[in-house]
């Protein structure tokens, strides 16, 4: 096992494990003191929901629309989770730029502290978010009339879809800070990548009334496994063979995130 590696996984399971509770309490205290950019982000789904919600739910009765069967916005739902869990978790990098900023980052980085476990407290902070975020979208879609016939099992498989989702582009993020320390740069590959993303995959719309190249895109779309995975749970009778293979994907692809997100704290200390 090489050096990088361990450092993810940590020789000392139980020091990591502990390094990545205190790091991720240092960050849920942020959060709890500002409460406020996780309640912005919840204000544009909201208006999806809503607005969209009911302006587009004429659009199930389209020939071809095959997932239509609870109204457009049960359909809808979790296509929104996943887009507040891809967006939220893109600009997760900008924690990680305020520490370095502030001379945070470079005090952790000489401390006994793993980079495993301040990689893994980020992400943990990010999956706290998200959940709170998806239950809340969750609840507002059931109060506005959407049923989800898959109930408490369906909304639990979507929320840990989010989660994974969240994770992947979170180690992203973080990534992308240390290599560049720029915030213009974390913007702009933030919105490069989340919306084409967005669009390429039936978050929004339903695939089979899609050109087909988008079909073939989607496949390969993490956003894609997430939405496949939490909207199929939500159905009566969910296919949950296809629910496991796109769950795996993700989890392969936080793994993978994950370790390569780690490595950057390497080239970060080698350029400062």
């Amino acid at each position: 096992m090489s050096a990088v590696q361990r450092e993810f996984v940590g020789a000392r399971p139980l020091t990591v494990i502990t390094h990545s509770v205190l790091l991720t309490g240092r960050l849920l205290r942020t959060l709890r003191r500002m409460p406020t950019f996780m309640v912005i982000g919840l204000v544009q789904p909201v208006i999806w929901l809503l607005l969209f919600g009911q302006l587009f739910r004429s659009i199930v009765n389209l020939p071809g629309f095959a997932l239509g069967g609870g109204g457009f916005l049960q359909f809808l739902t979790p296509g929104v989770v996943m887009m507040t869990a891809l967006f939220a978790s893109a600009w997760a990098g900008t924690t990680s730029l305020q520490d370095i900023d502030r001379g945070v980052m470079d005090r952790l980085l000489t401390s006994p502290a793993s980079r495993g476990a301040m990689m893994c407290a980020t992400m943990a902070h990010q999956a706290i978010q998200t959940v709170i975020q998806s239950l809340i979208i969750v609840a507002v879609a059931l109060i506005a009339g959407a049923p989800f016939p898959g109930g408490v099992v369906g909304i639990g498989v979507t929320v840990l879809a989010a989660v994974l989702l969240a994770l992947i582009f979170a180690a992203l993020s973080n990534a992308v800070a240390l290599l560049t320390r720029r915030q213009a740069t974390l913007i702009a590959i933030s919105q490069f990548t989340t919306l084409p993303l967005m669009f390429l995959s039936s978050a929004v719309m339903d695939l089979h009334l899609a050109p087909s190249w988008v079909g073939r895109v989607a496949a390969y779309n993490p956003v894609e496994w997430a939405v496949a995975a939490g909207r199929q749970a939500m159905l009566v009778h969910a296919d949950w063979s296809m629910v496991g293979a796109r769950l795996g994907l993700l989890a392969v692809a936080v793994l993978v995130m994950g370790f390569l997100a780690t490595r950057a704290f390497r080239a970060y200390r080698k350029s400062t």
